[in-house]
């Protein structure tokens, strides 16, 4: 049976290019959360109930369906907010690391500075269309720090998660984040 691997922390934190890092050493497949938002904004706003639901549901049937092959593991990155609404973003990782043997949640973080550096990079705006708009994406992202929670204060993040690590990344590399990954738990 498959493993799930879930990387969190704030935007432009690093958490697709560490999965991305993560997935070349590990044979792990990487689903990073704007596959899927990227695909279903098209459709819906993303501020539209419809849109979380169809997200959720999409993302639900790639996890239910990879946990019965024969794949090692999965990697998925997102925020997780520690705050707000708490309890139901638990209870739907809850539902999708119910359908694993194994789990493990890798919280990212690093200075404000060094985010509003990497939510310009190259790769980023590569794979992520919706952060192209620049000036849209750094006012996102400044807005957020004042309605969400990304990151977790000391010991918060054992209690709600098992085998968890946090790392800052700020002076990594991916590829030393994700060898301290594997590392930790010996993937």
């Amino acid at each position: 049976m498959p493993n799930f691997i879930q990387i969190i922390g704030p935007q432009a934190v690093g958490k697709m290019t560490v999965g991305q890092e993560l997935s070349k050493i590990t044979g792990y497949k990487l689903l990073y959360n704007h596959m899927t938002i990227e695909m279903v904004t098209k459709i819906f706003d993303y501020d539209k109930a419809a849109f979380r639901k169809i997200n959720s549901v999409i993302r639900y049937e790639i996890f239910k369906e990879f946990s019965k092959s024969n794949e090692k593991g999965i990697i998925f990155t997102g925020c997780f907010d520690f705050e707000n609404d708490f309890k139901e973003e638990k209870s739907e990782i809850d539902k999708w690391m119910s359908l694993f043997e194994k789990n493990y949640t890798i919280e990212l973080e690093t200075t404000l500075e060094e985010r509003l550096r990497r939510n310009k990079t190259a790769n980023r705006l590569e794979h992520k269309p919706s952060k192209r708009d620049l000036k849209w994406s750094e006012e996102d992202l400044l807005k957020s720090i004042n309605k969400h929670r990304f990151n977790s204060i000391p010991g918060e993040g054992e209690k709600i998660f098992e085998n968890f690590i946090k790392i800052d990344n700020t002076d990594l590399s991916p590829e030393e984040v994700a060898k301290i990954i594997k590392q930790k738990f010996n993937l």
